[in-house]
């Protein structure tokens, strides 16, 4: 009877500790518009994936509720409507607000940068995060690093792109700097949301278009509209998505209720490439059956490509000393980890 009463004694305890716990915890009723789809996988389902695990683990006193893109805000002003106050959360890829941030699609996406793996380690252990939050800091932003995927393709085209010729007078949608070097190397180039890239591709507004993961690309189709596409994705080796949180907001939580936003963030970041990882493969198979054909940059076309990102990001840094900083960052942190990435592992056409 005496161990029944001490069991029961310390069931009430530690019901009550975890309900003093619980009450520690904000409750927090945010928005969240996003940039892209939620159906989007690996890239837009990491977010409302976020949003439940928040709920699970906060009892429910964590809620944020998704939104589809432009059902809040447009797709392309996540950043501005958090920045102005209009809503206390989005979330997007970190590149789109490049006209207002030059250093910010640095940790979007870098042409021939880091890969997901090495990329989450300069933010992490690299000094990445501080620089982040030290920039978007007079934005009265404060950016969580939630979700990264590996490679994107390299585009989807109409035609067959085998020298720095064919892409001269393109029609071509990409973002972030990877679109400063199609413009370099003589495409056209424009940016739009992914939601209205088929039908410009199907009209012949676009003559080829980047967006994302095999997987992602598949779920918008392009592959009925354009036959030839290209790996591998060097404007986008990872690609990086972010939970933006208006300053002000974010500031008025306990440490407590941050701590479970970031730290499920950084849970999102693995299981976001885990997942993209996992499924490539196999929709790479699907392409083939569907008569599209996978191709390789050659090495002529990386070459130039290449040449390009040299010029275009050495201007960039002479120009924004926030991105020379950012930008000589992760060159350092690569440069410090060529011999491992080398030597460390495999090489690639090893078999």
């Amino acid at each position: 009877m005496k161990s029944i009463k001490f069991a029961a004694a310390g069931a009430a305890m530690l019901l009550s500790a975890t309900a003093a716990q619980s009450q520690q915890i904000d409750a927090v009723r945010w928005p969240v518009p996003m940039a892209f789809g939620s159906n989007l996988v690996a890239l837009g389902d990491a977010m409302p994936w976020v949003a439940q695990q928040l709920d699970k683990v906060s009892g429910g006193r964590i809620k944020l509720q998704v939104f589809e893109p432009g059902k809040l805000v447009p797709a392309l002003a996540v950043f501005d409507s958090v920045s102005d106050g209009k809503v206390e959360a989005g979330y997007t890829w970190m590149g789109y607000e490049v006209g207002k941030v030059p250093a910010a699609a640095l940790f979007g996406a870098v042409p021939f940068g880091m890969e997901s793996p090495e990329f989450m380690a300069w933010m992490y252990f690299g000094g990445g995060n501080d620089m982040l939050r030290e920039l978007f800091k007079p934005f009265n932003v404060y950016p969580i690093f939630c979700g990264t995927i590996g490679p994107e393709g390299a585009g989807w085209f109409r035609k067959e792109i085998n020298s720095p010729d064919d892409i001269k007078g393109l029609k071509f949608r990409a973002a972030g700097y990877g679109g400063d070097i199609y413009k370099e190397v003589g495409a056209s180039v424009t940016l739009l949301p992914g939601g209205e890239l088929f039908q410009a591709l199907e009209k012949g507004v676009l003559d080829g278009t980047e967006f994302s993961l095999p997987t992602v690309d598949e779920q918008l189709g392009f592959y009925k509209v354009a036959k030839y596409y290209y790996l591998p994705g060097w404007h986008q080796p990872s690609t990086n998505q972010y939970l933006y949180v208006n300053l002000a907001a974010w500031n008025k939580l306990n440490a407590q209720t941050q701590a479970l936003i970031e730290t499920t963030c950084t849970a999102a970041v693995t299981i976001s490439l885990a997942k993209s990882e996992a499924l490539q493969g196999a929709t790479l198979a699907k392409y083939e059956k569907d008569g599209v054909q996978v191709k390789q940059v050659n090495a002529s076309l990386l070459k130039a490509f290449q040449a390009a990102t040299k010029k275009v990001m050495a201007e960039k840094a002479a120009a924004n000393p926030a991105f020379k900083k950012v930008y000589d960052s992760q060159l350092a942190f690569m440069a410090q980890n060529q011999k491992w990435k080398e030597f460390g592992y495999l090489p690639r056409d090893f078999k």
